[in-house]
């Protein structure tokens, strides 16, 4: 017997960042046209860099934003579970795109240390500063998500990574005005690189364990089946999978063995108990009076 009544379903509905994803894809969009301006007039690869990785990052925000509205698309049709693993995809294709912007970062570093060019420092700083102000906006507009939706994460990240490397180009800027040397803006190109880096391959590797159908990392798998077992009239578990359906939304299904068998209230209690205590907010649980022999030529 299969109980999934979905009317009993709990779902935790993440607050809606429409106007949040619109003010900072407006303020990036701004951003990087004055980076690329600026950074041409003034020579410098850690403008232009800066804008690179900005501009990766307006579409990021882009993607995220149409990911976050098609997962409140209902099921229908042959998407029984609706959009929502579209989060899922942006998040992978948004560190994917990071990286890309990494490797085109690097190339231009290096031929600048080959090749030194003059660098107006004072430029540089001046915009800079201003993207550290824009950036930081940004990020706190996602702040209170970032714990709750790996794509609002996403979006949290590459924004405050953004005002971290926007204050080492003010830095270097400032360097290069009182040294006069012209290697320290490659140099800095290199440690954008590196924030970069460190700030997208965390969110890779969640994003693809969760494309994987992988145990979402702030479920316990085993305290799981440890509250299954523990509930009056179940003597075993089997076939316990969990998964994401998408950024914000889990899944679990089980065979519960009850020689007693259950009702629905069971049920309906116990799908509430899974939602408060572990956040899974969408069920499904077969219920078996005896341990039934599994059939290896089928799943094992």
């Amino acid at each position: 017997m299969a109980h999934s009544p979905e009317k009993m379903n709990i779902h935790s509905k993440s607050p809606g960042y429409g106007r949040a994803f619109a003010i900072g894809i407006g303020l990036n969009v701004f951003f990087v046209a004055l980076e690329v301006f600026f950074g041409l007039r003034a020579n410098s690869s850690a403008l232009l860099a800066d804008a690179g990785h900005n501009a990766s990052d307006v579409f990021s925000l882009l993607f995220a934003w149409t990911a976050a509205w098609l997962a409140t698309i209902a099921p229908r049709g042959k998407y029984t579970y609706g959009l929502r693993k579209t989060t899922i995809l942006v998040s992978i294709l948004n560190a994917l795109m990071l990286f890309g912007a990494v490797a085109l970062i690097a190339i231009d570093a290096i031929r600048k240390i080959r090749n030194p060019e003059p660098v107006a420092g004072n430029q540089v700083m001046i915009v800079a500063g201003i993207g550290f102000f824009i950036n930081a906006i940004t990020a706190l507009l996602f702040m209170k998500g970032r714990k709750e939706d790996l794509n609002i994460r996403g979006a949290f990240l590459h924004m405050a990574a953004d005002a971290g490397v926007s204050l080492g180009v003010v830095a270097a800027g400032l360097l290069i005005s009182l040294t006069g040397r012209q290697w320290i803006d490659p140099v800095t190109s290199f440690l954008i690189i590196a924030v970069i880096l460190w700030s997208t391959w965390r969110l890779f590797i969640d994003s693809l364990d969760l494309a994987l159908d992988a145990v979402p990392k702030n479920i316990n798998i085993d305290k799981v089946r440890d509250f299954l077992l523990a509930r009056e009239g179940v003597t075993d578990i089997h076939d316990l999978h969990i998964w994401a359906m998408s950024t914000t939304r889990v899944a679990l299904t089980a065979h519960l063995i009850m020689p007693h068998g259950s009702n629905d209230s069971f049920i309906a209690e116990l799908q509430k108990e899974l939602h408060r205590e572990f956040g899974i907010s969408h069920t499904t649980f077969q219920i078996e009076n005896v341990q039934i022999e599994k059939d290896c030529s089928v799943d094992c």
